[in-house]
C-alpha cells in the first residue's frame, strides 16, 4: 500500500481545486503522485494526476565543458520563478555532485535525476565494464542524499535492443539513458540492470519515499517513427512495472513521448492510460514537427496542451535551443512560459474551476482596460508590462493597435449613450413594450 504523510497532501492542496480526501484517494490507487524524499526538504510540494492542474517541469544541469554551476543555478531560480512545478538535473559534466548537492539545499520544489548518468559520468568509457550492483548502487546514493524522484530506464528489455538494431528507424534511440544502457546491455549481452533489479530498486525507493518516474527509452525522436512497435512494446513492459512498484507500495509515474504528429497524440495519451492503469502520464513535448528547429518551445507546447486535454498530467518543458545546444537562462524561462501556456489551456477544458475563473478575470479586466490586472493575472506577468511601455500610447485608456478606433471603447461609449437618452424623463416608450407586469405600456 503506496504512504503518503498527510501533511504533504495538505501542502499540495494548498494549490489544487481539490479536496484533501480526493488527492488522498488518487495516491492510494496510483493515479496521483506527491513527490518528496523523506529526508529532503521543500517549500512547493506538488500532485501530479487526475483531477490536479497539469504540472510543468524544467530540465536543467552540467554539461562537459560546455556549462558552469553558477549558470546552473541562476537556472533553477528563473525555471521556479517562471512556474515551474518540478526541477530535473540532468548533469553529465564534472561537479555533478556538488551540483547537485546545492540544488538539493536551494530548490524549492520537487527535485528529479537520472540516476545512469551520474553513472555514466565517473565510469567514462569503462560504463560497458560496470556490474549490475554498480547500477543499484548509485540509485541508493541518490536516495540517501535526498533525490525527490528518479527517471529509471527499467522498461528497455534485451531483446528490444537486439529488434532496434535491426528496425528502420530514421533516429534509433534518442534517449540519453536509454542508449547508454543499449549499450551496456549490446556490449555484455545481458539484460537491463535496471529490469533485472528492479526489486532491489523499489526496495530503495520505498524506504526514501522517492517516487519513480518509468523512463522511455525507445521512445520516437522523429515524427514518421511514432508509435511504432518499438514505442508500444516498451509501454507494455512499463505497465507491468507500474503494477510491480504500485503492489510494493511505490509511487511512480510514466513517461511518454517524444515526437507525435498532432493525430497521434490523443490515442498516445489513452494507450498509456490503459495500459499503466491510470498513472500519471509525464509527456516530453510531444513535438508536433520536425520542422521548426529553433522554435521547439512552441512546437512543443501545441502538442502539450493537446496531450494535456486528452489526460496527460506532467508536461517537461522544451527550450528553443532544443536539438541545437545547452539552454542559456533565457532559453529556460520561455521553455517554462510555453509549457505553462499549454498547461493553463488544457486545465479549462479539463474542468480546473481556477483556469476557467484566471480567463474570465482578465477577461473583465481587458473590458474595463485595466492593465495592471491584466498583467498581474497573465501567466507571465512581466512580458505584457513590458510589451505595453514600448509602445505607450497618447491616450493611457487604449492600445496603439486601435487607438481612438478601440471597438470596445467605441461599443462601450455608444452604449452607454443610447441608454442615456432611452432614460431621459418624459422619454416615449417603443409602442407594444411591455411593463415588467406584462401589460402594454
Amino acid at each position: 500500500m503506496i504512504k503518503v504523510p498527510l501533511k504533504l497532501i495538505k501542502e499540495a492542496a494548498k494549490r489544487e481545486d481539490a479536496a484533501v480526501s480526493d488527492i488522498k484517494k488518487g495516491v492510494l490507487s496510483g493515479q496521483i503522485v506527491v513527490p518528496k524524499n523523506r529526508g529532503h526538504s521543500i517549500s512547493r510540494p506538488c500532485g501530479i494526476g487526475k483531477g490536479m492542474t497539469t504540472k510543468v517541469n524544467a530540465n536543467l544541469g552540467l554539461s562537459p565543458g560546455h556549462s558552469g554551476m553558477d549558470m546552473e543555478l541562476r537556472k533553477m531560480k528563473i525555471a521556479v520563478r517562471a512556474g515551474a512545478d518540478t526541477v530535473m538535473d540532468l548533469s553529465t559534466g564534472p561537479f555533478l555532485q556538488k551540483l547537485k548537492k546545492k540544488l538539493l539545499s536551494e530548490c524549492p520544489v520537487p527535485l528529479g535525476t537520472v540516476p545512469v548518468y551520474e553513472l555514466a559520468s565517473a565510469a567514462g568509457k569503462d560504463f560497458s565494464s560496470l556490474k549490475e550492483g554498480d547500477f543499484v548502487e548509485i540509485v541508493e546514493k541518490q536516495a540517501e542524499e535526498g533525490v525527490d524522484f528518479f527517471t529509471i530506464h527499467a522498461g528497455l528489455t534485451l531483446e528490444a535492443v537486439r529488434f532496434a538494431k535491426k528496425d528502420p528507424r530514421i533516429i534509433n534511440i534518442v534517449s540519453r539513458g536509454g542508449a547508454l544502457l543499449a549499450s551496456w546491455m549490446d556490449e555484455n549481452g545481458r539484460e537491463n540492470p535496471f529490469l533485472s533489479q528492479f526489486d532491489r530498486i523499489l526496495d530503495i525507493c520505498r524506504r526514501h519515499d522517492v517516487t519513480l518516474s518509468l523512463g522511455d527509452s525507445m521512445r520516437p525522436g522523429a515524427i514518421a517513427d511514432a508509435t511504432d512497435h518499438l514505442q508500444i512494446q516498451e509501454l507494455l513492459v512499463l505497465g507491468d512495472l507500474q503494477k510491480r512498484a504500485f503492489t510494493r507500495g511505490v509511487q511512480s509515474m510514466i513517461e511518454g513521448p517524444g515526437h507525435l504528429p498532432l493525430d497521434q497524440i490523443e490515442s498516445n495519451v489513452k494507450v498509456q492510460k490503459t495500459l499503466c492503469h491510470g498513472a500519471p502520464f509525464y509527456v516530453l513535448g510531444p513535438l508536433v514537427t520536425d520542422a521548426a528547429p529553433g522554435y521547439d518551445h512552441i512546437v512543443s507546447a501545441i502538442g502539450g496542451a493537446i496531450a494535456a486535454w486528452h489526460g496527460a498530467d506532467f508536461l517537461c518543458y522544451v527550450t528553443p535551443a532544443e536539438h541545437l545546444k545547452l539552454p542559456d537562462a533565457e532559453d529556460v524561462r520561455m521553455g517554462v512560459i510555453a509549457s505553462k501556456i499549454a498547461a493553463h489551456a488544457a486545465d479549462i477544458v479539463k474542468g480546473i474551476p481556477s483556469a476557467a475563473e484566471r480567463d474570465r478575470e482578465i477577461s473583465k479586466a481587458r473590458a474595463r482596460r485595466d492593465w495592471k490586472t491584466q498583467f498581474r493575472l497573465s501567466l507571465d506577468p512581466g512580458m505584457p508590462e513590458k510589451v505595453r511601455k514600448t509602445a505607450e500610447p497618447e491616450e493611457k485608456d487604449v492600445c496603439t493597435m486601435c487607438a481612438e478606433f478601440c471597438p470596445i471603447r467605441i461599443t462601450e461609449r455608444s452604449f452607454a449613450l443610447k441608454a442615456g437618452r432611452s432614460g431621459k424623463v418624459g422619454a416615449k416608450k417603443p409602442r407594444g413594450q411591455r411593463s415588467a407586469r406584462g401589460k402594454k405600456a
